[in-house]
Order: structure tokens, then sequence, then C-alpha cells
């Protein structure tokens, strides 16, 4: 008997839904795929390379780069992992602000998938919607930190500035307008005969595959594993703040799209407790060999002005070792493993990318599924190449 004939597709690098440059080479037989293999590299940017020719504050910027969609959360483990290393703790102020504004880009990202993943699939109107509300945090963004995206905005010992006094009621009018949104969101979707068709049974992942892939974040979560790093590993101060993981038990494209919707309510609850038990004091550490005196103080003291002259055009030393500090992204465990040689610059910084091992996932999600479902499936993943090809 002759071997069936197969036919090669390739899916991308420019494709409009792989949300990125990614190339998928898909082995077909007739419709089905039989094999599927993800080439990656198109986006390459040595973003960890670049790492050890900055300053410990520089590189800050570089980790905005890696998922411009959540960038607060980037900078967030990176700042940790290397005042791990300084053995300083930043304030509870600090803590309760880096918390907020996390929940707020996990937010922000979500809504992305959701308006990104609707279109893939025809429904155009849940695009609007979900950049709509996207616009208000983004708003907020731009009152904190001067900017949109890339905000740039956690320091390591602190933050850029504290947060200004109309982010309160920009907060209060955002998680008031949430619910409406989600409504809409819900009742063009969660019932939708064409989207649930489109979704449930697609892409399917166990607990067992997810855990031979690496796969973590909504997608395992999706699963039933109820695996976050917040509840797990609490980081930042998130023992303080009372939230649930949402699980589903189906695996499925549908079950990873429900997950994200809950956690987004979820991340509004963790909103509203870091505005309403927000503590006064310092935003910053005060460790004057890390963070910059204060601008007050630089017309009136000749050490304030050397010392702020020396971290800005030199930086400081971090003391010698390695750590490996792990947050919870929108896609994942998102890992940074940093070793100091005791210079001003990280001597070596490698990123356990979520994304990363989402992708080497498609390999077993795309095989037996029909090539007209791959994008559904591939969506569902909500995979950012920035972090991919770092």
């Amino acid at each position: 008997m002759a071997a069936a004939e197969t036919t090669t597709l390739n899916m991308g690098p420019q494709h409009p839904a792989t949300h990125g440059v990614l190339r998928l080479v898909l082995e077909l037989d007739g419709e089905t795929v039989v094999r599927c293999v993800p080439e990656i590299g198109y986006l390459h940017t040595g973003i960890e390379k670049n790492v050890e020719h900055h300053t410990w504050q520089q590189a800050i910027t570089d980790t905005d780069r890696m998922d411009y969609l959540s960038p607060i959360i980037n900078n967030l483990g990176y700042c940790l992992a290397a005042e791990r290393l300084l053995g300083i703790q930043v304030p509870e102020r600090c803590e309760y602000i880096r918390v907020l504004m996390a929940e707020l880009s996990r937010i922000a990202s979500h809504l992305v998938f959701i308006g990104t993943y609707a279109l893939d699939l025809g429904a155009m109107s849940v695009y609007f919607y979900a950049f709509q509300a996207r616009e208000a945090i983004l708003d907020m963004y731009e009152a904190v930190s001067g900017v949109r995206m890339n905000l740039s905005y956690l320091r390591v010992g602190g933050l850029q500035y504290d947060i200004p006094p109309q982010l309160q009621g920009m907060v209060d009018r955002f998680l008031e307008e949430l619910p409406r949104w989600m409504h809409d969101f819900r009742s063009l979707l969660d019932d939708n005969p064409i989207f649930v068709g489109r979704t449930q049974g697609i892409g399917v992942l166990t607990p067992e595959s997810c855990r031979a892939w690496g796969v973590t974040g909504p997608a395992l979560r999706a699963c039933g594993v109820a695996h976050d790093l917040r509840k797990a590993a609490p980081y930042s101060g998130y023992e303080r703040f009372d939230f649930t993981v949402p699980t589903r038990s189906e695996g499925d494209a549908y079950a990873r799209y429900r997950v994200r919707l809950d956690e987004i309510e979820q991340s509004a609850r963790i909103v509203r407790q870091a505005m309403d038990g927000m503590p006064s004091g310092p935003w910053r550490s005060a460790d004057r060999k890390v963070t910059l005196p204060p601008r007050e103080e630089l017309t009136t003291s000749m050490e304030s002005l050397i010392h702020h002259f020396k971290l800005a055009s030199q930086g400081f030393r971090v003391p010698p070792g390695q750590v490996y500090q792990a947050v919870e992204s929108p896609r994942g465990e998102l890992g940074f493993y940093i070793v100091s040689d005791g210079g001003t610059h990280p001597y070596r910084m490698r990123v356990r990318a979520p994304s990363y091992y989402n992708t080497q996932a498609l390999k077993q999600l795309l095989e037996g599924e029909l090539v007209a479902d791959a994008v559904a499936a591939v969506g569902s993943l909500d995979m950012i190449m920035g972090e991919v090809d770092r």
C-alpha cells in the first residue's frame, strides 16, 4: 500500500493570525495537520546580550521590549532579582504601587488578547470594545510615567516617581466601567455559537503535556492546574491581597479564553485592594548607594549632587552572586536568572520567557487538528514573539 502523500504549508512568518513574526511549517494530510514545526528567530533583538552593556538601571528599558503588552511585569521581575542580589527591601508603599501597576498591566494584556483573538475568528465588534477598555489603562500609564507603552517605570530600589493624585479617580472610573465591558465580552462571545464552535475542543492540552512542554500561565490553569506564582511563591507583597486563581478543566482554546476573562476580574479585585489599602510613606529605598537623592537636595548639598552624578553616569555596583526570580506574567512564569561579577553592569542575564515554552507546545497542540482550526489554536496561547526571540 502506497504511503499517503502529504503537503507542506508555510503559515507565516508574515501572517496576521500568528501575532508576530512566527513561522509554522505545517505538514498536511488533506486538511489535517499531521506535523507542525515552529520556526522562531525572525524578531531576534539580542536583549539578553544588550543587558551586559547597560548599567543595572539602564537595563530596565531592555526588559520592556520583551513583552511590550505587559512591560511593568517585566520591570518587576528584573528589579526584584537585582534587589535580592543587593540585599535591599523596598518600602511597603512601593510594593503596593508595583502590584497596582502590574495588575493593570495584566488586565491591559488580556484585553488585547480578547480583542485580537475575537478578530482572528471574525468577531470585529469585540476588538473595538476591548481596545476602548484598554485605552483607559494606557491613560493611567501616561499619568503615572509620562508614556503609554514601554514604561520603564520601576527602578531597582523603588520607582521612577510616586503615583499622581489624579490616579485615584482614574482607577475608580475604570473599575466602575469594567463590569459593563466584561458583560459585553461575555454576551458577545461566551455563548456565541460560531465562537464556541471554533474554540471548544480545539487545541487541547492536558496537565501532563503542559508539564512536558513547560507550559504555564492561563494555558496551564485552563487544564485544571491552579498554579499561579502570586499564590505559590508570593513576591512584592502579593500575600497581602485576597484573590482566587481561576481554572477550568477542558484544556481547549475556549477554556483558555474563559480563564483570561476570569483573571481580568481577579486582577480588578487586586487593583481595588491596592488603591484602598495604599500606605503612605516613601516610595523608594533609603539606600543612597542605589537610589538617587531627592531633587530638592541637589541645590543645597554638594554630596548629594556628586552622588547623583555618579549614579547617573556610572551606576551602582552589585555584589557578586547569582539569583533566579520568577513572577507571574499574563502568559505564565517569567523568570530572570541574573549573574553579577560585582560590577556596574549585569554579567549575564537569562530570561525564562513563558511564550517561548508555550510556542514549542504547538508541535503537539496542532497535531490532528484541521488546518482551518490552526488560527484558533495558535491564537489561544497568546504568544508574544518579542520575548520568544529575545
